[in-house]
């Protein structure tokens, strides 16, 4: 491996890492989709790669970007930090996403999430 390329590669992985809230937005029906995340720098590739692939079954989400076309969709990060100081990242992430479904709403015909059970 030439001298560059680890460089590189050193400097990709001395980057910090941010955790955070996403959005996938269908630009033609305007739902969209929140998930909370470990690493929101990949998410974006790690969504384009699984539904092009058809891992999400018989999903709403899965249907419209098969009928719609990933040019249909956009990426947001809405909110995201360092995960230097986070303690246990798994349920930091959990409670984001909680907080995130609470606020946003981001069900039935506004978006393509689940709603949580009931407690």
């Amino acid at each position: 491996m030439n001298e560059d390329r680890k460089a590189k590669i050193r400097d990709y992985k001395l980057q910090p890492t941010y955790y955070g809230v996403i959005q996938l937005t269908n630009t033609v029906t305007h739902k969209i989709y929140i998930d909370a995340v470990p690493n929101t720098k990949n998410r974006w590739g790690y969504y384009q790669t699984n539904l092009n692939n058809h891992a999400y079954g018989q999903t709403a989400l899965q249907r419209d970007w098969d009928e719609y076309g990933a040019d249909a969709f956009s990426y947001a990060v809405l909110w995201e930090e360092k995960t230097d100081d986070v303690v246990n990242l798994r349920h930091a992430v959990k409670l984001l996403k909680e907080e995130w479904l609470e606020r946003l709403q981001p069900f039935d015909d506004r978006g393509y999430n689940t709603r949580p059970k009931s407690r």
